[in-house]
């Protein structure tokens, strides 16, 4: 008994496929596009298994340890940071100011392949003028939709 074959052009699962897509490309889920990592701060779950994000909520916080991070701090990746943490001893000033904005605009178009950087912007706080206040505006790739970010820099402490 011979078994029919399907024709070489038909797909190979039966999901939707994205518009613009292969026939038979699966839809993704912005957890795919966007990538699953380790919690931060880490933790465990209640399957006491390391605590994961996935999707947006990775993004933010890989951002967010892009920006805690000095550069020269990772051992085997040196170049991974950001600079703003030289000018923890910088007057403030709009030099300083510029600065900020400027490493925090560069470590993050360096190091954060899922993002587009619209605008970084620093000031200090009015209320406490050893913080900069830096306001990123962002969009993930793919995605129409703004998304900003508020990071709190501590000049001295």
């Amino acid at each position: 008994m011979t078994q029919s074959r399907p024709p070489l052009n038909a797909p190979h699962s039966t999901a939707q496929s994205a518009p613009g897509a292969l026939p038979g490309t699966p839809l993704r889920s912005p957890a795919d596009v966007l990538g699953t990592g380790v919690a931060f701060p880490i933790g465990v779950n209640p399957r006491g298994q390391l605590s994961m994000v996935s999707g947006e909520r990775a993004v933010t916080q890989a951002i967010l340890s892009l920006l805690m991070t000095a550069r020269g701090q990772r051992v085997m990746r040196p170049e991974y940071g950001c600079r703003i943490h030289e000018l923890v001893f910088a007057p403030g000033d709009a030099t300083t100011l510029g600065l900020a904005s400027y490493y925090v605009d560069e470590a993050l178009r360096a190091w954060e392949p899922r993002i587009e950087v619209e605008q970084v912007q620093a000031q200090l706080d009015g209320q406490d003028t050893s913080r900069i206040v830096v306001d990123i505006r962002y969009r993930l790739k793919g995605n129409p939709e703004p998304r900003s970010l508020v990071f709190p820099f501590y000049r001295s402490l």
